[in-house]
């Protein structure tokens, strides 16, 4: 008893050690992170800029993309820029408050992102299933109610995870075989039989699985009304329409499902790392990319758009939501 309260009271930072030891493979790491960050950026940025400026991408579908793209800037800059800065000052603590912080910041922005893609969801099934009734269901008011739900359960999901994953005490080694704070290798680190996050995550499993379901059915109503629509381009159309967002969510499902259930975080392996670059670089890398190559109204507005007198107003968006992307890091890293 005297030794674990011994370890509790001393356990003030955590070191991350998810980056090799190798100098030449942590180099290589870190610049494709520093890319891949960038890439993730430039293009959320633009999906941002361009659906804000444009006024013909003005309906809900772009408004939910829009916090979405927000939503996976803030995601990524969570976990990438300290790990880039830990491995060029060859630093690898977190501080104990820093890392409940990212805990928190990570399970937050997860839970939003996944209530948001269950809205969008809903949007195509009224805009194909119920295309009359579209305006008047999915008017500004409804859609504003949606997003601000969906940021308000990302809130609520993350202040569960982490206040669970740190309701217990720390018996073993304060080394995170990862480059951030995640819950899995948190959890390894805790005393046996003391921890309440197993119970919030089996939680977190049935209500995600129960809105799978949701969106499932949603999309098997959508695929049936398509399939009744007479004319061959009326079905590309709707299917151009439905298919990025089908993508995107099986990307976010697959990569955290492979992630949390087929890793052992108790030991450093490059499949550790590989799953959590899945899950958490790859799908806000990769979404600005899936919309903009499926959706033709986003490729004409950044055609359109491509012009001299847009280019101010794009390096200013530009400036200004870096601006907020290094606020989050200082407020996520700032105890480190």
């Amino acid at each position: 008893m005297p030794e674990k309260s011994r370890n509790v009271t001393t356990t003030t930072q955590f070191l991350l050690m998810g980056f090799p030891d190798d100098q030449v493979l942590q180099g290589l790491y870190v610049t494709f992170f520093f890319l891949i960050y960038l890439a993730a950026l430039m293009g959320n940025f633009l999906i941002i800029t361009l659906t804000t400026a444009d006024q013909c991408l003005q309906s809900p579908m772009y408004f939910f993309l829009n916090n979405l793209s927000l939503i996976d800037i803030c995601f990524i800059s969570v976990t990438v820029p300290k790990a880039i800065i830990n491995a060029l000052t060859k630093s690898q603590t977190i501080s104990f408050l820093g890392c409940a912080s990212q805990i928190f910041l990570f399970m937050f922005l997860s839970g939003a992102e996944y209530a948001l893609l269950i809205a969008m969801s809903y949007d195509r099934y009224v805009a194909i299933c119920h295309p009359l009734y579209y305006e008047a269901i999915m008017n500004r008011g409804t859609c504003w109610q949606m997003v601000t739900a969906s940021w308000s359960s990302g809130c609520i999901y993350g202040s569960v995870h982490v206040g669970g994953t740190f309701s217990a005490h720390f018996c073993g080694p304060n080394i995170v075989h990862q480059f951030f704070c995640d819950i899995p290798s948190v959890l390894t680190l805790a005393c046996s039989g003391e921890n309440l996050e197993y119970a919030f995550i089996i939680a977190s499993c049935i209500f995600a699985f129960i809105c799978f379901l949701f969106l499932i059915a949603s999309y098997i109503y959508i695929f049936s009304a398509v399939l009744r629509i007479p004319s061959a381009k009326g079905r590309l159309k709707s299917f151009s329409t439905c298919m990025p967002h089908l993508i995107v969510v099986m990307l976010f499902l697959f990569s955290g499902i492979v992630t949390y259930l087929g890793s052992n975080y108790k030991s450093a392996s490059s499949l550790n790392f590989f799953m959590s670059v899945l899950y958490s670089i790859l799908p806000p890398s990769l979404n600005p990319l899936i919309y903009s190559l499926r959706n033709k109204d986003i490729k004409a507005s950044l055609n359109k758009r491509l012009s001299v007198k847009m280019l101010p107003i794009f390096v200013n968006t530009l400036l200004t939501l870096d601006h907020m992307a290094y606020i989050l890091y200082k407020a996520n890293g700032k105890f480190s």
